[in-house]
């Protein structure tokens, strides 16, 4: 038995530190004080801190200004909203004068509680981009427009300033990436930017404050330009190669200088750039990277280097996509790993063991002579000799042409002294890494991995008795972030894709473990650009084009209004609703052009199945309902309500026809009664409520047939659980969960699996993510936090743990969009207990395991008398309750 909640205390410690009810966290488009909004409108959001309980705001001032000096006097020249009588504190839009291109914005709350008290919140503030094209007053540039051209572009310009800086920026868009540097130093700390889109479609801006980059005297402003995606010249079956927006690198920036004489000065990019080459002679985001130290130039990037030797750039023709703001959070580098073991299967051959699979790159220290080559070659398995295994991870690259080289980096040394190095325009994911040629025997000191990801602040915490979901958490957390590099991939090694169908199963896993709002608006973005006129949209986001090919139809392409639904459940997004609205109903007009009687029989069906197959119409007719109803919802947002008639009436439709296709009245089984085809109709909302019990024990007898294993792919691994979940069988769910042989994802733990893999028998990729909403499914069903569907943005949410199976205790944090919530219960000598926090300004309705509501106590007292906590009712094995905001603990004996 553990002690009472270290958990729980921790919790209600930070809690006390706040004194009274006030506004805090405020944040623009989901971010802290971002610069380069875009939006128009820009959508505003606090939370509410008290360590009172049941507390409540009545009403909120939203006050915006174009000076310091004006907030402080309350003076809301851009916008004030004046007091608006409303509990509301998420995604409210700015309402005031209309904002200009580079327009600071100051901004505080103030909110009145349910007493009529008003508190202010701290100051915040978001800063405008470049809103028009003509802002920019720069030109593209490049080196070349050739691109076969392999050696990465350096790009420079020095400048003088000569007066005392008030503030500086850098606007920059550098195709595919680009490194940014001032005067001898990298600036910021992004990696692999700007984010990868459709570049004939949007290309991606980045802004910087660069104000202390600066100095008074000679300056240097200096742009390295790689690859990435826009110039994807290795060749592989996806077809980068050959698409429509390939180009060589090219750069458009402006450096913006105000001083404080309330002057200004511009350094943009245009023909007075000096262009050369230096030690990237190559970089491919699938091949790799190759730097030659003996190539640097000292000094680049610094206003005292000579670039007479230097060409001048090129003006270059202008992508074709629309310039636009980069509003999600950027790649960077988080995690050092030292690896765990490096052995020597050949003379000369070592292979590095870090311990832990993962998506980035390596740190190499090397000390040898001048023009020694160094080769990193990154992969996942081992062969029995111990040698490295690529066979999978480098297929599709090797298919299409043998000598290409797949996640090899090399590095040839300057020599003389210790030298450090890492890529800058790749990125791999591995285990394990091959050094060749390396001077001498490397020790674990020569080598160290680096973890990238999206950088998405972590919300989320699962931790419970049973150790195999601990260790599946884990994994599902390396393999969600090593799929996140600015947008959701199936695999960081052999495909980098943004399958579609990976993307929306693993969502809710990755929205209660991190904020990926931003990352996922801007994915969102980039399936809108990529659907064409007729609707249809591909299974890879972005893709030249093979995506139309094969992998699309609605179990894949539905990620377009699935994301957004689960964004609006978890933030009380409708933006994103509207926003897409016109999208959504192209594509359900589209999967009605190819419905017959209703029902949907294109694309893919239950991928990657353990025996049992499920036929694509059951799922893809399943797909279509959800995206009629989807549709309908964005009409509503959207003020039509013709539109929403139109859509709920089709979805009213299919589920008809769906029933009188697939359900056998007589047994109440569904298609060829698969674990999939049964859970499908339940979670999706298809099954009838006259039927569902009858569906339920089918289900669970599949279940029971299969040894209480799942026996699904991965669409079928996301119903199964949730299905079980959503009508009172949990004990089933945790059995299925609990198992550690085939098929289960306590196999891939037994294996010595650090991620989640592809397939249950464990053949190729070991670092996908499309198993896990598992995890998910742990805050839901043993944590016991669950969203309200009728109730967006947990402002209303259900507290219902459930103690089935071995479990012992469970406890799970979430940072919801209006503050934490925590939920944490433990089995004391037959003794159910639940500490549980509520934020402010927040209701839950609490289900306690506990029979007879006489027995159950708070904080010592009856339930019934404490302050915030209002019985609802009984119901067999559990009482419930409505609970306001606040730190909570019940008692009670457990139900039988």
């Amino acid at each position: 038995m553990r002690s009472v909640s270290t958990f729980f205390a921790a919790t209600l410690f930070a809690t006390s530190l706040q004194a009274g009810f006030h506004p805090v966290r405020l944040r623009c488009e989901y971010l802290d004080n971002p610069l380069g909004i875009e939006r128009a409108a820009p959508r505003l959001s606090w939370e509410i801190k008290s360590k009172e309980r049941d507390q409540k705001q009545s009403a909120y001032e939203i006050i915006v200004a174009s000076s310091p000096a004006n907030l402080k006097k309350n003076r809301g020249d851009l916008w004030d909203s004046g007091k608006i009588d409303s509990d509301e504190t998420a995604q409210i839009a700015y309402g005031g004068k209309q904002l200009a291109s580079r327009q600071h914005c100051f901004w505080k709350v103030r909110t009145w509680d349910q007493d009529g008290k008003v508190s202010t919140s701290e100051t915040a503030t978001w800063e405008m981009g470049l809103l028009d094209p003509a802002d920019w007053n720069a030109k593209w540039i490049g080196r070349t427009t050739d691109t076969n051209y392999q050696a990465a572009p350096f790009l420079r310009r020095a400048f003088s300033v000569e007066k005392k800086i008030k503030e500086a920026r850098v606007y920059i868009c550098g195709l595919g990436y680009y490194e940014l540097h001032l005067n001898g130093a990298k600036v910021g700390n992004h990696l692999l930017d700007p984010g990868y889109t459709r570049y004939d479609k949007r290309d991606l801006y980045v802004t910087y404050d660069v104000t202390e980059n600066l100095k008074r005297g000679n300056n240097a402003i200096g742009v390295i330009l790689g690859t990435g995606w826009y110039n994807c010249h290795t060749r592989a079956v996806w077809n980068f190669h050959e698409a429509p927006w390939r180009e060589a690198p090219k750069l458009l920036l402006s450096l913006e200088i105000t001083y404080t004489d309330g002057t200004n000065q511009r350094i943009v990019s245009d023909e007075q750039w000096r262009t050369s080459t230096g030690p990237i002679t190559f970089d491919s985001i699938y091949a790799g990277e190759t730097y030659d130290a003996r190539l640097e130039q000292s000094g680049w990037d610094t206003g005292e280097f000579r670039d007479t030797n230097w060409e001048r750039a090129k003006i270059v023709e202008a992508p074709k996509g629309k310039i636009s703001a980069q509003a999600n959070v950027p790649i960077r580098a988080f995690e050092t790993i030292t690896p765990i073991k490096v052995s020597e299967p050949k003379p000369g051959v070592f292979i590095f063991d870090m311990g832990q699979n993962f998506a980035g790159f390596c740190e190499l220290k090397v000390k040898g002579p001048a023009g020694t080559k160094v080769q990193l070659r990154h992969g996942e398995r081992l062969f029995e000799d111990g040698s490295l295994d690529t066979q999978d991870i480098e297929k599709h690259v090797k298919k299409l042409d043998p000598s290409q080289t797949h996640q090899t980096d090399t590095y040839i040394l300057r020599g003389g002294r210790t030298e450090k190095w890492h890529s800058r325009f790749d990125y791999h994911g591995f285990q394990y890494v091959e050094v060749t040629g390396f001077p001498g025997k490397p020790t674990l000191d020569n080598l160290k991995g680096i973890f990238i990801h999206s950088a998405v602040p972590a919300v989320g915490k699962f931790e419970s008795s049973n150790v195999l979901f601990n260790k599946i958490a884990r994994n599902a957390r390396w393999s969600y972030l090593s799929n996140l590099q600015g947008i959701p991939t199936d695999c960081p090694h052999r495909e980098k894709n943004g399958w579609t169908g990976d993307a929306h199963l693993a969502a809710e896993q990755g929205l209660f473990t991190f904020d990926a709002s931003t990352v996922y608006t801007k994915w969102i973005n980039d399936l809108g650009d990529e659907q064409r006129p007729t609707g249809m949209l591909p299974g890879i986001v972005p893709t030249a084009g093979w995506g139309y090919t094969w992998g699309n139809g609605p179990a894949w392409d539905s990620a377009f209004l699935l994301i957004p639904s689960h964004m609006y459940q978890y933030y009380g997004d409708t933006q994103i609703l509207r926003d897409h609205f016109d999208g959504f109903k192209r594509y359900v007009d589209y999967l009605t052009s190819k419905a017959k009687n209703n029902i949907v029989d294109i694309g893919l069906n239950d991928w990657a199945p353990y025996k049992t197959k499920t036929p694509a119409d059951v799922t893809s007719t399943a797909y279509y309902y959800r995206d009629a109803q989807i549709t309908a919802l964005a009409a509503l947002y959207s003020g039509n309500e013709a539109e929403a008639r139109k859509y709920t009436k089709l979805a009213n439709d299919i589920k008809t026809a769906f029933n009188k296709k697939f359900l056998n009245p007589q047994t109440g089984s569904y298609g060829n009664g698969s674990q999939t085809a049964l859970s499908c109709a339940l979670y999706q909302g298809l099954c009838e409520p006259e039927n569902k019990r009858r569906v339920l024990d089918n289900l669970v007898k599949a279940v029971e047939k299969s040894n209480w294993h799942i026996d699904t792919g991965i669409l079928g691994s996301k119903y199964l659980l949730n299905a079980l979940l959503e009508n009172g069988r949990a004990d089933v769910a945790y059995r299925i969960a609990a198992q550690k042989d085939l098929p289960s994802w306590g196999y891939w733990i037994e294996q010595g699996a650090t991620t989640l893999w592809e397939q249950w028998s464990g053949a190729e990729s070991r670092n996908h993510i499309m198993y896990g909403d598992v995890v998910a499914c742990f805050y839901k069903a043993f944590a016991g936090i669950n969203p309200d569907p009728t109730t967006p943005g947990f402002k209303h949410f259900m507290i219902r743990p459930n103690v089935v199976g071995e479990l012992t205790y469970a406890k799970a944090e979430y940072d919801s969009i209006r503050g934490k919530i925590v939920s944490d219960w433990e089995m004391v000598n037959g003794e159910f207990r639940l500490n549980v926090t509520i934020p402010a300004n927040t209701v839950a309705t609490v289900y306690l395991p506990i029979s007879d509501e006489s027995t159950v106590r708070e904080s010592g007292k009856p339930a019934r008398k404490a302050k915030g906590v209002q019985f609802v009712r009984a119901e067999p094995g559990h009482t419930i309750f409505e609970v306001g905001s606040g730190n909570y603990k019940f008692t009670g004996p457990l139900a039988k």
